[in-house]
């Protein structure tokens, strides 16, 4: 199933960015008091009634031919065109401004599904202020108060109603579905072309031209694939065109729908900040992966540069200590036959099954080698285990006591898994539960 997305649409200063700290529970919007300061719509996710969703808060839309604004109403009309259900939110002790209902006419052409939510309603005797928003053509407004946090269960009970139920991307189980994410101009867009062998995505060398998720199914070697080619992704903090804070929900997106992720690093230059975020977001929703070395072809070489680039991306990726790394130039094609051999045997891992007694001959082998940890006077005891999902494969510990499994002695287990099972390029999970 398909995550929703969700956006946060209005004009400026009615509190959308506190309403969407409250909805995902964390400051990470900018608040203030001056119109217009949420410059750059910010993603989360949220989860009501275990459901989950993203969210975006979006800068708001005003009349007017303002850099801000237009660069505003620009934003507004990019979540309009990301989300799968919009918020829209206007200010109950205001009532209709000029501004609502421009706002009432992009979301009317948008033809997505609109819930109506009357802001700053903080108390039952304000209710009345409703009446007038039935005028704006969306149904039933929603009274709500970020300041107090009221009504924020019916409006999202509403907006997952409206929401999409089933992802609209439905492949055959066999299919590997990868996607290349990294920052701009790393050649993500070069290396879905070289590898399906053809221009299918336009290539600059402007960073961030690519500016859709592009899906394309092909058949190498006997095996089905889909490439979800992303937009790149920027750094947090400047204010880059609003396309790229976009590409961030887009390649969020992306890997949710992917077996295998391409994390897509510029060999000519290096390892920054920026690349680890990129591969942490694929790290944490548990996908493959396999970091791509791309433009190898620009870099001078000896004898031990890929060796000593390896070594470089270990220390910088310790996180990833699972993945392989793949050298090649997307330009020139070379090493370009490398690639999709170690996509098919990450995909592999990322599904592979133990079973139990395969299973618990290892990790029995593994405490007698290096005994449980103590704690207090107790020591760990593992009943048995058992593996209860794949991608990623995980495994639950049936102990007397799950506090007493420490981080360090799930590593020990998680070493001694991978050696006695191949599970390159995927993460395993160890969880530890008490044997009723």
């Amino acid at each position: 199933m398909g995550i929703p997305a969700v956006a946060i649409v209005g004009r400026p200063n009615i509190g959308k960015s506190t309403i969407f700290n409250r909805i995902i529970g964390d400051r990470v919007s900018i608040v203030d008091d001056k119109p217009g300061v949420t410059r750059d719509r910010i993603y989360g996710t949220g989860e009501w009634l275990n459901r989950k969703f993203h969210l975006i808060d979006t800068g708001g839309i005003e009349v007017g031919d303002e850099p801000l604004l237009v660069q505003m109403r620009h934003q507004a009309e990019l979540a309009i065109d990301e989300a799968d259900v919009i918020v829209f939110m206007v200010n109950g002790r205001e009532g209709i401004t000029a501004a609502d209902e421009e706002v009432a006419n992009l979301l009317f052409r948008s033809n997505k599904p609109v819930v109506l939510a009357v802001n700053k309603v903080d108390n039952f005797e304000m209710r009345e202020l409703m009446y007038e928003f039935y005028s704006l053509g969306f149904g039933d407004p929603f009274p709500i108060s970020g300041t107090h946090g009221l009504g924020l269960g019916d409006l999202l009970d509403k907006v997952l109603d409206m929401a999409p139920d089933k992802d609209d991307y439905e492949y055959n189980e066999e299919v590997i579905q990868f996607s290349l994410i990294g920052r701009p101009n790393v050649g993500k867009s070069s290396l879905t072309n070289a590898i399906l062998g053809e221009e299918r995505v336009i290539v600059s060398d402007i960073a961030g031209t690519t500016r859709d998720a592009i899906d394309t199914p092909f058949t190498r070697d006997g095996q089905e694939y889909v490439i979800i080619d992303t937009a790149g992704m920027r750094k947090r903090g400047k204010v880059y065109e609003s396309t790229e804070r976009y590409s961030v929900m887009r390649a969020q997106k992306a890997i949710e729908r992917s077996n295998v992720v391409l994390v897509v690093i510029d060999g000519e230059e290096g390892i920054i900040e920026q690349d680890k975020r990129v591969a942490g977001l694929a790290h944490e929703a548990g996908k493959a992966i396999v970091l791509v070395v791309n433009k190898w072809d620009a870099v001078d070489k000896d004898d031990k540069t890929m060796k000593k680039m390896e070594e470089k991306i270990r220390k910088e990726f310790l996180f990833l200590d699972y993945a392989p790394i793949v050298f090649l130039s997307a330009l020139t094609s070379k090493r370009l036959q490398t690639l999709l051999p170690v996509v098919k045997e990450v995909a592999d891992s990322h599904r592979r099954r133990i079973s139990t007694s395969v299973l618990n001959d290892v990790i029995v082998d593994a405490v007698a080698m290096n005994p449980t940890p103590t704690d207090k006077g107790q020591r760990l005891k593992i009943n048995y285990a058992t593996q209860v999902a794949i991608e990623p494969p995980t495994f639950v510990l049936f102990v007397n006591d799950p506090e007493l499994l420490h981080f360090s002695y799930k590593r020990y287990l998680d070493n001694q898994i991978r050696r006695a099972f191949d599970f390159t390029g995927t993460p395993i999970h160890i969880v530890a539960r008490q044997k009723n």
